[in-house]
């Protein structure tokens, strides 16, 4: 990139777990809420930004272009354009970076990106035989013709297609996203227990972040019951007092008699929403503006679906090929907790010189990255990872640690089920 991207400044949500206190708010709420904070702190007009660009991955059926429900819902004059993206878990990210694209084609000069994810919205479905059922009943016109569509339904109709699991289910490999961590798990030989390890320490970290109020600098409180006057102030999906024994009383979930993934070293699933504001470097001066930070370039990369879990490296390794940067002069981590051995797995990948040579035509390895900057307040096993939303909440979390630590650079990171990764290389001077 020839300039640098403002990123004035991002809010986020609490992060609930799913099915719990968010769940009656939907998606197109949830983004609106956010939106019309974040609108509100950073104080420039409604009027002056060019365009509003929301992730999502389970786009609402009542909410077709959810990015332009939450723009008029937020606020927005009927004017502003506003366009959903989708790069599964890269969604978040993927309007960042959309933005960025376009202030540097010099589409525009101010965007609103963001993300949201309301995994307890996602529907159940019907099976096709209760389609047909449907389709041959709509198309009856007699009561004899009606009768005789009846006469061959079976109860066996009604069974429902889980919407959340169709979501997570590669259709290219068929494998849902936690089998996919099971690979990993076998290619790098990491145990059920080092797993656990990796989870736990997740938990005792965000615990520590949030006894501290460092996510409340980046949260936006949200009213969920407003009969009672409820707000949501914290996420609620970290274990307080998390134990190994705790953790090796849950059962393999993938893979239920050899499997080492479970629900406790995975991600939760869950609702949230993060947004933040972009401008060009020079605009951003122009306006007497101090970003939050910037984003100085980006990378996305394809691979093996069944081991979509390495998508930081694939990633990584072309970011650093594009900036002639290397690991050494990275300062802070955020690879996303999509599953504990997934973040596992790429640690020894990143180390490997195998990995290097065989799979991204390297002479040396991307090098060993050190834990004491990697999640340092964890992650999604502990906050969770509510899909559409994430990838902008670990550039937020990665640009407020970095002034937090004083420190200048650092990677946000994640991998994309389907087989992509992204990331995205932020700076804070």
């Amino acid at each position: 990139m020839k300039e640098r991207i403002a990123i004035i400044d991002g809010l986020r949500t609490p992060i609930a777990k799913a099915g719990g206190k968010l769940k009656k708010i939907q998606a197109e709420s949830l983004g609106a809420h956010i939106v019309q904070e974040l609108v509100l702190r950073v104080g420039i007009p409604y009027s002056e930004y060019d365009e509003v660009i929301m992730g999502n991955v389970a786009q609402p059926g009542h909410s077709a272009n959810v990015a332009r429900v939450i723009a008029l819902k937020a606020g927005f004059a009927d004017s502003t354009m506003a366009y959903t993206v989708n790069r599964n878990c890269a969604s978040g990210m993927e309007s960042i970076t959309s933005g960025a694209e376009k202030i540097a084609a010099g589409t525009g000069d101010i965007y609103l990106c963001g993300g949201v994810e309301s995994m307890s919205n996602i529907p159940l479905l019907f099976g096709d035989d209760m389609r047909i059922f449907f389709e041959q009943l709509f198309v009856s016109k007699t009561i004899g013709q009606k009768l005789a569509v009846f006469s061959h339904f079976r109860p066996r109709h009604l069974k429902p297609v889980i919407g959340l699991m169709q979501g997570l289910t590669d259709p290219i490999s068929g494998m849902l996203m936690g089998s996919t961590a099971e690979i990993l798990a076998q290619d790098f030989g990491i145990s059920r227990e080092e797993q656990d390890v990796f989870a736990l320490a997740s938990h005792q970290k965000a615990e520590i972040a949030r006894e501290k109020g460092i996510f409340s600098q980046e949260i936006a409180p949200i009213v969920y019951d407003a009969s009672r006057g409820k707000i949501m102030e914290h996420d609620d999906g970290i274990r307080y007092g998390q134990t190994m024994k705790a953790l090796g009383k849950l059962r393999p979930f993938f893979d239920k008699k050899n499997g080492t993934v479970t629900a406790g070293n995975s991600s939760q699933i869950s609702d949230a929403a993060a947004a933040v504001v972009l401008m060009s470097e020079n605009k951003a001066k122009e306006m007497g503006l101090e970003p939050l930070g910037f984003l100085r370039d980006f990378s996305y990369a394809g691979l093996d679906p069944k081991r979509m879990g390495l998508g930081p490296l694939y990633a990584t390794s072309k970011l650093f090929n594009q900036t002639k940067i290397n690991l050494k002069d990275i300062e802070l981590i955020e690879l996303n907790e999509a599953f504990a051995v997934q973040v596992m797995a790429n640690q020894r990948a990143f180390a490997s010189k195998f990995y290097a040579k065989k799979y991204l035509d390297r002479s040396s390895a991307l090098g060993e990255i050190d834990e004491s900057i990697l999640n340092v307040n964890g992650g999604g096993v502990a906050l969770g990872h509510p899909v559409g939303m994430t990838g902008t909440r670990l550039v937020i979390h990665t640009l407020k640690e970095l002034r937090r630590q004083n420190k200048q650079t650092g990677l946000a990171t994640l991998c994309i089920g389907g087989g992509q990764g992204a990331s995205l290389l932020l700076e804070v001077v």
